[in-house]
């Protein structure tokens, strides 16, 4: 699916992001990050499962959510959120190599993991109030006609990006998911978004183990130069904060 390749261009959800980025520093999240930018970030070991999980929102060990939450300053329910993603894939396609924090680092540029322009996320995984996009109506952005009726992006006239990993609306018609099983495949849930956006990663390359593969990956997702640069540094500083709460005690969850 190519629809995503339209974002290179400027997004009102980003710009927060992208500024906190740049000073290398946001409240609440990890304090440094790594310059000048890596290249591409390794795969950090796959979440522990949750032996009691009754579900997906629960599927990663809470204490490793927990410790990993507070040391990297990621929400506790957007992470455990990026981690049943990344078991999930891991027991789905292990070939893919998919790592949570390449998924978390996309969450944090996009939407500051769905907290952009003070919307929340709730116990459910639901964003709320619903996150939009500017209208890509060409005026430094992309070109993009209404494909949806307003039904996905709530604008008639033009296509908006869509949710916390901000997927246009022909993005979201191709790879929605309801990986939660509330009975609604939702962009503007968290569990749903982010399910979606991890099978779009691994679909647009694999293995994400190699410095090829993995830009190749975030560059199908968003080609700019600078993007992508963005995405490696955060995904490196999460893969760094995990590692030294939690050090050899994470192993891949169990196929």
């Amino acid at each position: 699916m190519r629809g995503r390749r339209m974002l290179p261009v400027p997004r009102r959800v980003s710009v927060a992001a992208a500024l906190a980025l740049a000073a290398g520093v946001l409240a609440g999240c990890v304090a440094a990050l790594p310059a000048p930018a890596p290249r591409w970030a390794e795969p950090a070991p796959t979440p522990p499962k949750n032996p009691a999980s009754v579900g997906y929102a629960d599927l990663a060990d809470p204490a490793w959510v927990s410790a990993v939450s507070e040391a990297t300053g990621i929400p506790a329910r957007q992470l455990a959120a990026y981690a049943a993603a990344a078991i999930v894939k891991h027991d789905t396609m292990p070939e893919c190599v998919f790592s949570w924090t390449t998924l978390a680092a996309i969450g944090w540029i996009e939407s500051d993991h769905g907290r952009h322009d003070g919307s929340e996320v709730d116990a459910d995984g639901r964003v709320s109030p619903p996150i939009y996009g500017v209208a890509l109506d060409g005026d430094g952005v992309a070109l993009i006609p209404d494909s949806d009726g307003g039904e996905i992006d709530a604008d008639a006239h033009l296509d908006r990006a869509v949710g916390p990993f901000q997927m246009i609306p022909q993005s979201w018609r191709n790879w929605h998911i309801d990986i939660d099983g509330d009975g609604v495949a939702d962009p503007q849930d968290i569990d749903d978004a982010s399910m979606a956006a991890t099978n779009y990663l691994c679909r647009a390359s694999k293995p994400q183990d190699t410095e090829e593969g993995w830009r190749a990956a975030v560059e199908a997702y968003n080609s700019a130069t600078t993007y992508v640069g963005e995405v490696a540094a955060r995904a490196v500083a999460y893969g760094e904060a995990a590692q030294s709460v939690v050090g050899a005690s994470v192993t891949p969850a169990a196929g």
